[in-house]
């Protein structure tokens, strides 16, 4: 498994799991724990996670699926913007720490701006920090002028990660927030990186997948993944699927494919306001 670097130097895989709308019915629970299992087994080891998701359940999905195996994992959850005070953060991550049955998130994650100033939500970072209870701290759905303002903030240059919506179809950031990304070795996470599988029939990803023998998912996350900084969060429910899902790792983009998706898929000439789903 290929890896990008957080600016501190850590690797981290550059394809992983993700968990949303996981841990929301009880008869998938089985599958959904082994659908991470699986996953962990064929090295896509990051898995990511929120409070909101399953309101809370699914961070108990993810505590069943790393049972025995948590040194061999990095996790990343999320602090609803609700919860975001200084005093609300600290509780919030200690709620996730119980449902994940772990005494360390490794990446945690403002899951979009609030009403609270970043000033508080970093201070209550840095304090979680210091306690053990998170290696790392980042956020989510930021734009450009969002990192820019966080950086400004005491200790904001201390971001990890900005996790945002992107795939073919949603590709805004590749005008600025993308390349400043990568000027400041903060890497970019991909949610919904197949579109929640509106994707999956388009007639140019279809065409690029037959010529790989491959399907037009793995031609998506492979894209995604075509800097070798980005990392993908697709989720995966059974075991086809996940299998599916890290052969995209192994997949790579000629630059006829590249053409053909910037042709399908134009690349963004302006900035435009930041997409979320």
């Amino acid at each position: 498994m290929r890896t990008t670097k957080l600016p501190n130097g850590e690797a981290v895989p550059v394809l992983g799991l993700g968990t949303w709308m996981m841990g929301e019915k009880a008869s998938l629970r089985a599958a959904e724990i082994a659908a991470l299992k699986l996953g962990l087994d064929l090295g896509m080891t990051l898995i990511d996670t929120a409070e909101m998701y399953g309101d809370g359940g699914a961070e108990e999905i993810v505590a069943e699926a790393i049972k025995g195996r948590r040194d061999e994992t990095f996790i990343v959850s999320k602090v609803l913007p609700s919860n975001a005070s200084a005093r609300g953060t600290v509780a919030a991550c200690e709620r996730s720490l119980k449902r994940l049955r772990t005494d360390r998130i490794d990446l945690y994650l403002l899951h979009w701006r609030g009403n609270f100033a970043l000033q508080e939500t970093i201070d209550a970072f840095h304090a979680l920090r210091a306690q053990g209870k998170i290696r790392h701290w980042g956020v989510s759905n930021f734009d450009l002028a969002d990192m820019e303002e966080l950086m400004a903030c005491d200790g904001g240059t201390d971001v990890a990660s900005n996790q945002v919506l992107y795939n073919p179809q949603r590709r805004g950031i590749d005008f600025d927030l993308a390349p400043w990304s990568r000027q400041h070795a903060i890497p970019i996470m991909a949610y919904s990186p197949v579109e929640q599988g509106r994707l999956l029939k388009h007639s140019a990803l279809l065409k690029i997948a037959e010529r790989h023998g491959a399907s037009a998912a793995q031609v998506c996350l492979a894209w995604a993944m075509r800097d070798r900084a980005t990392i993908a969060i697709p989720k995966g429910t059974d075991p086809a699927h996940v299998r599916d899902n890290r052969a995209a790792h192994d997949l790579t983009m000629t630059p006829d494919d590249l053409a053909d998706i910037d042709r399908a898929f134009p690349p963004p000439t302006r900035a435009k306001p930041l997409e979320m789903i």
